[in-house]
């Protein structure tokens, strides 16, 4: 009986070291995009059974970190530069919309934790690890999101940022080998500044102008490192 127990046990939590190995993996770029994921491999490398190695395919699968094929392999979900343009125009509405809310909406206690996020970010930021740095950049725009009191936004946001964290790796090593630009944190902090002030429409312009950032310096990372005549459709425009 006991070891029935902990075969239960197993079954049931097994696939979270899976999924948070591959996620961290996936988000820092080395399993690369299109890599292809074999259930029998990934089970031999976590000596587990399959079922939990397709737990955690499922569960990527629902964050678009991972996509089915026709044949039914999984492979690393693509980072579709074509769809670029599409994705950093929603973005930039949800940021925008949630940062004007948070700056609308805020009470002290949120306040605190923006400004915590923040310090968390800065601190990711000394590390010199992307992936530290993505999820650190995630939070303190959640944190923003949560202040606007919209969970619908919010889920939407969060949504995109998830998308976004791999293009995010590439805007931070395009800054790091010595493209313009600054690796976001006076953004966050005027961001911050605007909120405690409850500006919204200064909360927006500068929510606006932050993905402008991102937007440009993904761009000019591509242009450099792929192609000389990268084009991605019409950029979001200053205001």
């Amino acid at each position: 009986m006991p070891e029935e127990i902990e075969m239960k046990r197993v079954r049931g939590t097994g696939w979270q070291t899976v999924y948070d190995t591959l996620r961290a993996e996936i988000l820092a770029l080395t399993l690369p995009p299109g890599q292809l994921l074999d259930e029998t491999t990934l089970a031999e490398r976590f000596d587990m059974s399959r079922s939990p190695v397709r737990e955690a395919l499922i569960r990527l699968a629902g964050e678009d970190l991972v996509v089915t094929l026709s044949n039914r392999s999984t492979i690393v979900a693509p980072i579709e530069v074509a769809s670029f343009p599409k994705y950093v125009e929603a973005l930039d509405v949800a940021q925008r919309m949630n940062t004007r809310l948070a700056a609308a909406l805020r009470t002290d206690a949120d306040l605190k934790i923006i400004a915590k996020r923040q310090k968390e970010f800065e601190a990711a930021v000394k590390t010199g690890q992307h992936l530290k740095m993505s999820e650190a950049n995630k939070q303190f725009h959640m944190a923003v999101a949560h202040a606007g009191r919209n969970p619908y936004f919010a889920s939407f946001y969060e949504r995109l940022l998830n998308q976004g964290q791999r293009m995010l790796h590439l805007h931070f090593e395009y800054l790091e080998r010595g493209g313009e630009g600054h690796l976001l944190t006076d953004e966050h902090a005027l961001m911050l500044e605007a909120i405690r002030d409850k500006d919204v429409e200064r909360a927006d312009e500068l929510a606006h102008g932050h993905t402008r950032q991102f937007q440009d310096n993904f761009i000019a990372f591509l242009r450099e490192n792929y192609s000389t005549g990268v084009t991605l459709g019409r950029p979001i425009a200053a205001e």
